[in-house]
């Protein structure tokens, strides 16, 4: 396995990872993660007269898509924070700004523990370490002693009920639907 890694890392590093991510300890991290996936996943490997190479590169733009995915999670998350903080114009208006603002992030956030209530736990669980604590895949899918695609699989039950349980106590009382 070892001649392997270490034919593929470079080409994998410099030509699939480092041009998508442009920050060398990004792509340092996402090419330990690509490797440390390639080991634990080669018995899925399946031989289709090439070389494992295409398997690997798409292992790695999968954990660059993950990286992205969370920079753009972080980012939206500090604009957020930046909307809402006051300015120094009128400190008045601002107050109760702040005063509504917090009042809807009180009521969203009592709808979201109602409805995260009301998930069975496994689903709770996995919601909590991969959207809130944002642990890697791997991560959660030990922590919930599975293997990663059965996570996939868990995670994607998990929201659908959430989006449920959510959109049922938040829904128009004229039955719209709000998308969700």
């Amino acid at each position: 396995m070892r001649p392997i890694l270490e034919r593929y890392a470079p080409p994998l590093y410099g030509t699939v990872i480092l041009p998508r991510l442009g920050d060398v300890a990004s792509a340092e991290d996402v090419l330990r993660d690509t490797l440390a996936t390639v080991v634990e996943k080669i018995g899925k490997f399946t031989w289709q007269g090439r070389s494992i190479y295409p398997w690997m590169r798409q292992i790695a733009i999968n954990k660059v898509f993950d990286v992205h995915r969370q920079s753009k999670r972080s980012r939206k998350l500090a604009d957020a924070l930046a909307h809402e903080l006051p300015t120094e114009s009128d400190p008045a208006s601002h107050a109760d700004a702040q005063l509504m603002a917090d009042e809807e992030r009180r009521v969203h956030r009592e709808r979201i523990d109602v409805a995260l209530g009301e998930l069975a736990e496994r689903y709770r669980t996995a919601l909590e370490l991969r959207l809130i604590q944002e642990l890697s895949r791997e991560d959660c899918a030990t922590r919930l002693g599975v293997t990663v695609s059965t996570f996939d699989v868990v995670l994607f039950r998990a929201v659908r009920a959430f989006r449920k349980q959510f959109g049922e106590r938040g829904a128009p009382a004229d039955g719209g639907h709000d998308g969700a």
